[in-house]
């Protein structure tokens, strides 16, 4: 394993998934005119193109692994769900659930996503690479244990976790943190492991916009786990700077007092300033400089082991510049792709932060406190990252 070894995971097959002409919607309807998903494959596909034309992916170890089985998805999944996909599978069209629709070969694509996560954690936390990028289709972070939900089918990352967890060695990382900065509440993680005191969640993401009805601060997980989930719902309007306050003030020090062993990250790109279904402010340099931020803490305290698992993000000319520059930070590499929209998105106005973002952060790092200090955790991450807490 070299000092910057990372893993590429990807497959051909994750691009065929068709979830029907819906576009912004949850399904179709008789006053709207049809179009393509927002969920399509173009940010994604658009993204391996760049890192081909670049030339980044010739510094990364490319898998395309095989499939999901059953017995994969059944760590996570109910055997009645799953019966139910492969019957809207083979009728070649269903509905998972709440906005995921689905159409023939959609099954074959999610297993093949669960896949791509599965290997990447498995070659991570068994020391064949020390970082790793899975470019999963369709998502997986909204995916519950009996249903789909927003344009998720499977659970990638709970797949992924709790099939370590059921074949895991001495060897194999036991505690691991989740962090989810898609702009939307990674609600699936959340329910996988909200009562699993080894499996810290963390979602950061957009207040109020989905799922409506999970992602508040109060969630804080239940039993032997009370503690170890973390909400950060952000008022709409959010950018670097209250993005930048909340890592530093709250959760890169909740993180490391975990003392995590490896670190997961849903990386969704709809916080950023150009997505339509997301009211944030991100550019691509924002996505680099936070993946810095958690890879130091992963070589600090976590032998450098940090996967990253592609989840939204749906503006096709923006999300492969945002991943771009991630993959590049994950593999320590010179390759540079200039960025034009990045100096513009980080000049609009309310990029700083704002006395009510200020504010909010604040009382949820008061509210943390009470499952500990986290003034000793301020100081490893101002050390290892580079930061200084205010």
């Amino acid at each position: 394993m070299t000092s910057r070894s990372c893993g590429f995971y990807w497959h051909e097959r994750c691009f065929w998934h068709d979830p029907g002409a819906i576009g912004v919607f949850s399904a179709p309807g008789e006053y709207l005119q049809p179009q393509p998903a927002s969920e399509s494959p173009e940010s994604k596909r658009r993204l391996k193109n760049l890192l081909e034309v670049s030339g980044l992916i010739d510094e990364l170890t490319v898998s395309k692994p095989p499939a999901a089985t059953r017995d994969d998805l059944a760590c996570f999944h109910t055997p009645r769900y799953l019966d139910e996909l492969e019957v809207g599978s083979q009728r070649g069209w269903g509905d998972a659930g709440e906005g995921a629709p689905y159409t023939a070969g959609s099954l074959a694509a999610a297993r093949q996503s669960a896949g791509l996560a599965i290997a990447a954690i498995d070659d991570v936390a068994h020391g064949r690479h020390r970082t790793a990028y899975a470019l999963c289709r369709p998502p997986g972070h909204h995916a519950e244990a009996d249903r789909g939900r927003g344009f998720c089918l499977l659970g990638n990352i709970p797949i992924a976790l709790r099939r370590l967890q059921k074949h895991r060695s001495e060897s194999t990382p036991r505690r691991i943190a989740v962090i989810d900065w898609d702009v939307h509440h990674g609600n699936g993680t959340q329910s996988a492991f909200y009562d699993d005191p080894e499996v810290f969640s963390v979602s950061i993401h957009q207040a109020g916009n989905y799922p409506l009805d999970t992602g508040e601060f109060e969630e804080q997980g239940q039993g032997d786990a009370l503690g170890t989930t973390l909400n950060l719902p952000l008022p709409p309007g959010c950018g670097i700077g209250a993005y930048r306050h909340a890592l530093q003030r709250l959760v890169l020090p909740a993180v490391t007092a975990f003392q995590p062993e490896m670190i997961v990250i849903a990386c969704g790109y709809d916080a950023c300033g150009k997505d339509p279904l997301g009211k944030m402010l991100l550019n691509s340099a924002a996505f680099a400089e936070m993946t810095a931020q958690f890879q130091a803490l992963a070589d600090q305290f976590c032998q450098g082991r940090l996967v990253m698992i592609h989840e939204g993000g749906y503006s096709e000319g923006y999300v492969p510049l945002c991943g771009h520059a991630v993959i590049a930070t994950l593999a320590g590499s010179r390759t540079n792709v200039h960025d034009p929209q990045n100096a513009e998105i980080a000049a609009w106005k309310y990029q700083s932060l704002q006395p009510h973002q200020r504010e909010l952060i604040e009382s949820w790092r008061q509210g943390w406190a009470r499952y500990g200090s986290l003034s000793e955790a301020d100081a490893q991450v101002a050390s290892c990252c580079d930061i200084h807490t205010r």
